[in-house]
């Protein structure tokens, strides 16, 4: 089993600091990879838990994490792509990937927070309706997806074109990796479309529930099992022991991403190092 950390970006740390540092620590400790969240403004179950305390912008975080390791996999946990237009965030991830040499797995979704979708409906130029935001992704990742391919890019939608656009740089890596969060249907479906790996947010329960729908969607787009990482995104308090470990990958999991859910880095630190202590003993 692989496992993952989710860096405390979004738990309103006074200092951006040691959010960095615990990446280095995470990669130091033997870890496969470490992750950020997502989020635009403070509102809904957000400002709920943070109030007007910090949540540090993903991408920033993420390539100061890329400065300050050499080796861990980085990744996004998970990019709210309504949030977000596809032609700025392909170039923005194409360079994260050039200056990790190859380490990037862009995470993304729809999005689950309605308030921050309407807030951000103002702010942009383009107003996503929140019912209709599977299918303008899916739109989103295909642009990307042209952006990032050699050559000129050329896209006809229903929300995009592009004609004959030149986009650089690349990525370092021949096929950005890119993962679709999410555990429902659509994401499901999503997942065998376009992804290298399904990233849910889900229980052991619900994992093992949902993994023959989402053979049964590999199936129907034409794909292997074997071309899909199934990586869970989980709370540390999810695997108390190696059984539990275990118990996740009899349920379908091929690596897990586990977050601290506290703004106490030291509790954090003391999580990182449980999961650690889970992986070399895997």
């Amino acid at each position: 089993m692989k496992f993952g950390f989710v860096l405390p970006n979004n738990w309103g740390l006074p200092d951006p600091g040691p959010v960095i540092d615990l990446a280095v620590e995470a990669e130091e400790l033997g870890l496969d990879s470490v992750w950020v969240n997502h989020h635009v403004i403070n509102i809904g179950y957000i400002a709920d838990r943070l109030d007007d305390r910090p949540y540090y912008d993903a991408l920033a975080i993420l390539t100061w994490a890329a400065a300050r390791t050499k080796t861990i996999t980085l990744g996004t946990s998970v990019l709210v792509l309504p949030y977000l237009h596809p032609m700025v965030l392909a170039r923005s991830l194409a360079t994260i990937d050039q200056l990790s040499n190859g380490r990037l797995i862009a995470g993304v979704g729809v999005g689950s927070l309605p308030e921050e979708n309407e807030a951000l409906g103002g702010a942009r130029h383009l107003s996503i309706d929140y019912a209709s935001r599977g299918r303008w992704s899916d739109e989103f990742i295909e642009v990307m997806q042209a952006l990032w391919s050699p050559g000129p890019a050329n896209y006809a939608g229903d929300h995009f074109t592009l004609d004959d656009i030149v986009a650089a740089p690349k990525p370092a890596q021949e096929a950005l990796a890119l993962w679709i969060g999410g555990s429902g249907a659509p994401a499901r479906r999503r997942a065998a479309r376009f992804g290298h790996g399904w990233h849910p947010l889900t229980s052991i329960g619900g994992l093992g529930k949902r993994m023959p729908a989402m053979r049964e969607a590999m199936i129907e787009a034409g794909r292997s099992d074997d071309d899909l990482i199934v990586a869970p995104r989980i709370d540390v308090s999810q695997i108390p022991n190696l059984d539990a470990v275990e118990a996740w990958a009899d349920a379908g999991a091929d690596q897990l991403i586990v977050g601290t859910s506290s703004s106490d880095v030291t509790e954090i630190r003391a999580g990182l190092a449980h999961i650690a202590s889970l992986a070399a003993a895997s």
